[in-house]
């Protein structure tokens, strides 16, 4: 492959769309883990893929119907990932002793949802930058 023509905003597009296929696989084992008890923790599960997809085929077909799409999606991987903080640290602050460092070490990661925020606004920025 010759990346001497590839844009960064290329390259970027392509590393978003990795690293959503590396997140779905790390959600996945720790969603799994908890059984998925709530309904919510398949959106990561969900969203990751269509995420993948969109950006591996933005990288590689560039067309206005193909940035929409991954705007569109960055737009609910960002909003999946605030709501997963915000029930992340609602789950740390349900264990027994409240929001103590320990329910921090054991309890649901409270940076990973804002990992999969982080990841949504770096894809943005390589779009409209």
């Amino acid at each position: 492959m010759n990346w001497n023509g590839w844009t960064l905003e290329r390259i970027v597009i392509l590393f978003v769309s990795l690293a959503y296929l590396m997140m779905w696989v790390q959600v996945g084992l720790f969603h799994y883990r908890q059984n998925f008890h709530h309904k919510a923790m398949w959106s990561p599960i969900l969203v990751s893929p269509l995420l993948f997809c969109s950006g591996i085929v933005l990288t590689f077909y560039n067309a206005a119907w193909t940035t929409n799409l991954f705007i569109a999606m960055l737009i609910v991987g960002a909003i999946v990932g605030l709501v997963g903080f915000y029930l992340h640290w609602r789950g740390v602050g349900v264990r027994v002793g409240g929001y103590a460092l320990r329910n921090f070490l054991i309890g649901p990661p409270v940076v990973l949802p804002l990992m999969f925020t982080a990841v949504s606004g770096l894809g943005l920025l390589a779009v409209f930058w």
